[in-house]
């Protein structure tokens, strides 16, 4: 269904025919100098006008026989300001939408570390959280639009969710990764940043993507699961496609400028198959949204540390290791580490408190290579090679051009021999080289290295910015 807006007319006079979905509403945020797409339903092939008061004349477009209509709307420079703009059908003013705001518009998706309000979850709280819902007026210019799960078996025209206002009373739902981010993407660019927050807790890439697609994957049964899925009245997280149908595909419409997305627990153990299927569901998308690799880029989080997988296993690792490639091959795309935002008492929930600085980091790479702000770092310092020195190994760095920060007491190292059984092991710094000199008095003849690599094990090696090493095991 479509969600009837305030109309324009007196009483008396013919109700207004012209609905919209509730992301075109009030306080909505529009992607700057571009064309941005507008939609809703009016009479059988009624003229639409649309006036915005940015505009010297108005854009019109004809409803087809169902009622169903679309135009492009252009837009300014972004500035801080509110707008109005007004819809008629055949000549009758009908609706008006109020303080709508033109700037910077994100897609934010993925499963529950992306869905995280900022009252946080259950036992799980987002560290500063009430200082930040307290505070949340003073950002006036930053908007968040949360949408409400929505399982489908096929695709649908609407959904449930709306732009809000930053405020004690609405901030508490936010998403807490998405709230950091646009806040931090606010200060610098100084415009209005909104964000539209489309994730689901516990949801798997093939959830997100479409059915034609998913039919073709030899591991999933569409029928058998939507059936075990579907429990009583709400939808099992793990269930194919829903998610697409539900909440991406109304949606599509909707001028963005980029995506962020942070998912990946629900597909441990599936590395072999995540980076192309990551990488289809991002070419979908982009073509879904109207735009490009170049247009849309696509910027991605690790997961976080979590002992649930196991402290001695490598499921988790292998799949960190697996969205780094999935990186590497999806056009226009980045990923930010997380391996140094939790704290050891957080080992068994897979809900880390640190949340700013993932959003941080998220805005760190788009300002970077989306915006041009080139002097912002937002590379991590990735494994590059390895030399072996008698009982030591030198590792050596990218993205480490202003060498590595602690000198010594560095922690997640770990050295083995030819039988290939790891051992915790002493790194220190080697200044000249920006390297890392990696010993363990139980491998006297070390042959390969790794760091981080494990369920749970948080490593304190970071560039001179700030940016943790990136989990990694020598090949």
């Amino acid at each position: 269904m479509f969600f009837l807006l305030s109309g324009w007319m007196s009483a008396g006079e013919v109700s207004a025919k012209i609905e919209l979905p509730e992301i075109i509403g009030d306080n909505m945020m529009l992607q700057q100098q571009t064309e941005a797409r507008l939609w809703g339903t009016a009479q059988a092939s009624a003229t639409v006008s649309v006036k915005a008061d940015w505009l010297e004349q108005a854009v019109e477009t004809k409803a087809d026989k169902d009622g169903n209509w679309q135009l492009l709307l252009k837009t300014p420079a972004a500035e801080k300001k509110e707008h109005q703009i007004v819809l008629s059908e055949n000549g009758q003013q009908q609706l008006t939408l109020s303080r709508v705001l033109i700037g910077e518009v994100w897609f934010a998706s993925g499963q529950s570390n992306m869905e995280m309000p900022l009252e946080g979850f259950w036992n799980c709280p987002v560290k500063n959280s009430n200082e930040e819902i307290a505070t949340a007026a003073e950002h006036p210019w930053v908007r968040v639009a949360p949408i409400k799960q929505n399982g489908q078996t096929k695709p649908v025209e609407t959904c449930t969710g709306k732009w809000q206002v930053p405020s004690p009373e609405t901030a508490p739902y936010f998403s807490a990764t998405s709230w950091f981010f646009a806040k931090m993407m606010q200060r610098v660019l100084d415009i209005p940043v909104g964000v539209i927050a489309c994730a689901w807790g516990g949801s798997k890439v093939e959830g997100w993507i479409p059915e034609e697609i998913v039919r073709t994957y030899d591991d999933i049964d569409i029928e058998k699961e939507q059936k075990e899925g579907w429990r009583d009245t709400w939808w099992h997280y793990y269930t194919p496609v829903i998610m697409y149908n539900g909440m991406l595909h109304p949606l599509r419409h909707y001028t963005v400028r980029g995506f962020l997305w942070y998912q990946g627990e629900s597909n441990v153990g599936k590395e072999q198959t995540y980076p192309e299927r990551l990488k289809t569901m991002v070419e979908v998308w982009r073509k879904e949204f109207g735009g490009t690799a170049q247009s849309l880029p696509f910027y991605m989080v690790e997961i976080a540390p979590w002992g649930g997988y196991g402290d001695e296993g490598l499921s988790a690792p292998l799949f960190r290791e697996c969205q780094h490639r999935a990186a590497s091959i999806i056009e226009n795309c980045g990923i930010i580490c997380t391996n140094d935002l939790v704290e050891p008492y957080e080992v068994n929930q897979i809900h880390p408190a640190e949340k700013r600085e993932v959003g941080n980091r998220l805005a760190y790479m788009a300002l970077n290579r989306t915006y041009g702000r080139k002097t912002i770092a937002c590379d991590s310092p990735e494994y590059d090679r390895m030399e072996v020195h008698g009982n030591t190994i030198e590792v050596y760095f990218t993205h480490a051009e202003q060498g590595l920060s602690p000198w010594q007491d560095i922690t997640g190292f770990e050295l083995s021999g030819g039988d290939g059984k790891f051992h915790p092991a002493t790194a220190v710094l080697n200044e000249s080289h920006k390297s890392i000199l990696v010993t363990s008095a139980e491998v006297p003849a070390p042959t390969s290295v790794r760091y981080a690599f494990k369920s749970f094990l948080s490593g304190n090696l970071k560039s001179a910015r700030g940016l943790p090493v990136v989990p990694f095991r020598s090949k």
